[in-house]
């Protein structure tokens, strides 16, 4: 059920998608750049989340499509500048040249620029004008996360912080942008943006895991890179063994969370059982 239902949202996403770049057909270099990225064959986590969240509360995926795509765009531009020489200075993304590799750093810097802005113009679009809110909130506190991460100097008592705003904040605003699509209760929000602080943390100690565990043919990306530059995560702070027991307990908190919202959560509970395991 969890491939069916992912396949579906990315079916939708990407037809959506391809129709908003379509916007940028007089810059074709942009176009392209930004294309490059975005069909780079990521599992579109994001959007799934965000119709899944509006099906959930009783709506239909295409209520939250705009949202949904939005979600993706500023996805996209944060990796494409977060493999910067700058940033991270990665050369491989999703198995292919990062963006700057392919197209360099002006145009990289250029793509991520107008995803970000293509994202609230989607937005714009979007009937449904309570989604902007967890959505503009979302971007801000990733960048606020990605600061955390580039100034934090490995400091280990803010790892929790730094996570919970780099990555998780794109989760607490899909489940909360497609929750608004929907008409959602204060409740089921609210029980869904905590399902989505507890499935953000696991994503990203997962994420930490393979960095050590992983393979980097299957992942599409360097791995070991944590550790070499001696970063602060889950694995290199707490250990590796400690960092699968945070994983588990996040894992429940974010099973707990979704259950409290309604009664078809097989979507959620999958993913979460899928994440907690996840090989790339």
């Amino acid at each position: 059920m969890l491939s069916e239902r992912l396949t579906d949202y990315s079916e939708l996403t990407e037809k959506k998608l391809g129709e908003l770049l379509g916007e940028s057909e007089q810059a074709p270099i942009l176009q392209e750049s930004m294309a490059y990225s975005v069909f780079s064959g990521g599992k579109r986590i994001r959007p799934a989340l965000c119709m899944a969240a509006c099906e959930l509360c009783g709506g239909v995926p295409e209520d939250a499509l705009l949202a949904a795509c939005a979600l993706e765009m500023i996805h996209t531009y944060s990796l494409i500048h977060d493999d910067l020489p700058a940033m991270d200075n990665d050369d491989m993304r999703r198995g292919k040249p990062s963006n700057h590799k392919a197209f360099g750093e002006a145009n990289a810097i250029l793509a991520g620029d107008g995803l970000l802005s293509l994202a609230f113009y989607a937005l714009s679009l979007c009937p449904h004008k309570d989604a902007l809110t967890p959505i503009a909130k979302g971007a801000f506190e990733m960048v606020m996360g990605q600061s955390l991460d580039v100034n934090s100097g490995g400091d280990g008592s803010l790892l929790q912080k730094l996570q919970d705003f780099k990555t998780g904040a794109l989760f607490r605003a899909a489940v909360a942008a497609g929750a608004a699509c929907a008409g959602a209760s204060h409740e089921q929000r609210d029980s869904l943006v905590q399902f989505a602080n507890a499935y953000g943390m696991l994503f990203q100690i997962t994420d930490d895991i393979l960095d050590c565990e992983g393979e980097a043919t299957v992942l599409g990306k360097s791995v070991g890179k944590d550790a070499e530059e001696g970063k602060t995560t889950f694995v290199t702070f707490y250990g590796l063994d400690r960092a699968k027991e945070f994983a588990k307990k996040y894992a429940n908190e974010a099973r707990e969370a979704v259950l409290q919202v309604g009664e078809n959560t097989a979507f959620f509970t999958e993913l979460i059982s899928y994440t907690l395991t996840r090989k790339s």
